[in-house]
């Protein structure tokens, strides 16, 4: 009924279906249909035919009066939902993989100018954090993806380097090296075994640990090589490691950001948060 009372409104204003037809743009006879279904809709004649061109009937008169305060009280509605500020509960999935300082910084950031929004922050694998976002159980998942994945929930590219006790005789670590690796289905340990040649290569899983930190002191101690993100390690290394360098391998992930398409008001705190994420991964030059 919103565009009939639109059509009648302009219909005042103009005084003639035909100019009605051209600021819309519609046929005439479009705008005659849509003022005769209003007329239906109503139960009440609202244009006096006998006139050329019709005029409005003293009833079309009154619905014009009360069509001008609809219209105004849903302009009105819209903006007040457009500028209303965000408020609730977000709830936000990270993978473990981007579970770091920085991320989390950047996701903090991005919350400091929604006060009135209370976050629920979780870190998983990405599969699983999919799998609850597909489930209606998060409002948006920031997770890894394989480097061919394409598409506008994209944020960025996360890649990897490899890490090794300081000092260490490598040969190839594409050989029988021992590696230090967060547990199954980690999104990097993924990655390292399709860079080595997908499962034609078996690692050797010296320890299986999820805290990074944990990780780094058992690879210090050199028990064999780990993985860390590049932007981390290109800010530096904890002492007592070092970076190996394996040509021809691609260790890269996707960092992708899944959002409810049911945000309303929300949606401008995903987006700060995407936003910020996306800002966090990069590599500075």
């Amino acid at each position: 009924m919103l565009e009939e009372l639109r059509t009648l409104v302009l219909f005042a204003e103009e005084g003639s279906i035909q100019k009605v037809a051209r600021r819309l743009p519609l046929t005439q006879p479009a705008v005659t249909r849509q003022m005769q279904r209003l007329e239906d809709m109503l139960g009440t004649t609202l244009l006096d035919r006998r006139q050329k061109p019709p005029r409005l009937t003293a009833a079309g008169l009154e619905v014009l009066t009360r069509a001008k305060d609809i219209l105004a009280s849903v302009e009105a509605l819209k903006s007040s939902a457009a500028d209303a500020e965000p408020q609730g509960v977000l709830r936000v999935g990270l993978a473990h993989g981007l579970s770091d300082a920085s991320v989390a910084g950047a996701i903090a950031g991005a919350a400091v100018p929604f006060p009135r929004i209370s976050l629920r922050l979780k870190t998983g694998w990405s599969a699983e954090l999919i799998e609850q976002f597909e489930r209606g159980q998060l409002d948006m998942a920031i997770v890894l993806r394989p480097a061919g994945h394409q598409g506008s929930d994209v944020l960025g590219t996360e890649r990897l380097c490899i890490i090794a006790q300081a000092g260490a005789h490598l040969t190839d670590a594409r050989g029988p090296t021992p590696w230090v690796l967060s547990p199954e289905p980690c999104d990097a340990r993924q990655t390292l075994l399709s860079g080595l040649g997908g499962e034609r290569h078996r690692l050797i899983v010296a320890a299986e640990i999820q805290d990074p930190a944990m990780q780094m002191e058992w690879v210090r101690r050199g028990h064999g090589l780990g993985l860390m993100p590049l932007r981390l390690a290109a800010r530096g290394l904890p002492d007592g490691l070092a970076r190996v360098d394996l040509e021809g391998v691609d260790l890269s992930l996707q960092v992708v950001a899944l959002r409810s398409p049911h945000l309303n008001r929300l949606a401008k705190v995903v987006e700060a948060i995407a936003r910020t994420v996306g800002e966090a991964i990069r590599i500075e030059a």
